[in-house]
Formats: C-alpha cells, structure tokens, sequence
C-alpha cells in the first residue's frame, strides 16, 4: 500500500506567496503618491478601456496591479458594498479604512482556503478635509493591509521605485512635479539583473492617470488625460495612436 503524499502546512503557504508574488511582479508597476492638493495615481497602461486605477466612491478610490480578471472582481465588489452602506446608512459611514478591512477578510480567506491566490496587489486611498487625513491601505494577495504614508508603489520593479521615492519624494510637491517624478520612475526598467536601469520616455498613450482632488465638490476623483498630460511630461499627445492590453 502506498503512503499518501504529504506537503507541510508550511510549505504550501510558502508556495502559494512565491506563485503570487511572481505573478505580481511580471506587471507594469502603480504608483500613489500625495501632492498638495489631493492624491495622485499613475500606471503605465496601454489600454483605454481597461483600467487599473478607478473610482470607489466620493472620496475613494483603488488602483491594483496583477491579474486584470481578479482585481476588476474586487473592484466591483468594493463599489457594490460602498454603495450598499452609503444608501443604507449615510454616505459619511463609507470610508477607506472599512474597505480596506473588507478586502482584507476576502483575500486573506481566498488565500488561505482554495488551492490557487488571486495575483493581485491593491490600494484603497481615500482624501480628508487635509494633507493629514489622507489615507493609503495597501493590501496584499495573503491579506495583509499596511498602512501608508505619502506614497505606495506596487508591482513590476515597485522595490527599486519605493527607494527612490523615498529619497526624491517630498510632502508638499505640487501636482506637476509629482506627476513628473512618477511617470520618471515608472519609465525607469531594470537591466539584465546588474543593478543598472535604461530610461524610457512614457507618453500620455502609455498611462493611466487620475487623482483624488480635495478642492473639487463631493466627488473627488477625476481622470487626467491627453493634452493636459503632454504638457506637463512635455511630450506629444499620442493618445488617439495608443491601444493594448493591461500589463
């Protein structure tokens, strides 16, 4: 009689965080950072149809990386639930915090109870009254919710951005310099593993950019696109020339 094959409590969860974490990393990375008048996020997307960076509710909104498929289901889910306790209750009960839990219980269960992970990282950001009462949930594919402070960066080389955002990044920064130094360091790629990048030039075609304004009335989040994004890159708009999968 054959003995059953055994694999350690261990070493499943090992290999499930490897299988997600890889999968996270083949992705163009998202970068959420403050600016002085709200919280801006911007990704290196080619398609205008799928987005990785939307609106939640009036103050929230929610940018991931990974699979499209699986963090468009949490996407959704987060709207569905928002507005069920905002038309329940009062829409100041939907706040970032309570989301960020919520997404939490549904990762952490998908992790820990079916054989495959979501590959997905996410961040629900919601605005306050002030620079202080701004508020950045990151979540992972097991679960685990961080809370940050002036900037996340997620997927693709998100380590090497977080480092220079740590040195470059400051509070305060106004929207164009900020815009600025995420669309330098998303365009900055890694070679062949030395240690050494090669700048690429990211135009409005190859981005997906939004920001969460504290000055605009109740709905906070709005797009920025096109010609408004040439200007400040200081690039050609070739938006109508662009078209492609999420990456």
């Amino acid at each position: 009689m054959s003995m059953p094959f055994y694999v350690s409590p261990e070493q499943v969860i090992k290999d499930k965080a490897d299988y997600a974490r890889k999968g996270i990393a083949r992705g163009r990375s998202v970068v959420v950072l403050q600016y002085d008048q709200g919280l801006l996020f911007v990704a290196e997307n080619r398609s205008r149809a799928l987005h990785k960076i939307s609106e939640i509710y009036d103050r929230i909104a929610f940018a991931a990386v990974g699979k499209y498929n699986e963090f468009e289901n949490l996407r959704v889910a987060g709207v569905r639930l928002a507005d069920l306790r905002g038309y329940s209750y009062d829409r100041r009960d939907v706040t970032g915090r309570s989301l960020a839990n919520a997404y939490a219980q549904t990762l952490g269960t998908i992790f820990t109870e079916t054989q495959k992970p979501y590959e997905v990282e996410i961040v629900v950001a919601e605005i306050g009254e002030t620079v202080h009462d701004d508020q950045l949930y990151r979540l992972t594919f097991d679960g685990s919710v961080a809370d940050e402070h002036g900037f996340v960066a997620m997927g693709g080389n998100a380590d090497q951005i977080t480092a220079a955002l740590r040195e470059r990044w400051s509070e305060g920064m106004g929207f164009d310099a900020a815009l600025r130094l995420a669309v330098e360091l998303l365009g900055q790629t890694p070679v062949n593993g030395s240690g050494e990048t090669e700048q690429r030039v990211l135009t409005p075609g190859q981005l997906e950019v939004a920001v969460l304004e504290r000055q605009r009335p109740r709905r906070k989040f709005r797009r920025v696109a096109g010609q408004r994004l040439a200007d400040v890159l200081g690039v050609a708009d070739d938006t109508e020339e662009s078209g492609g999968e999420v990456q």
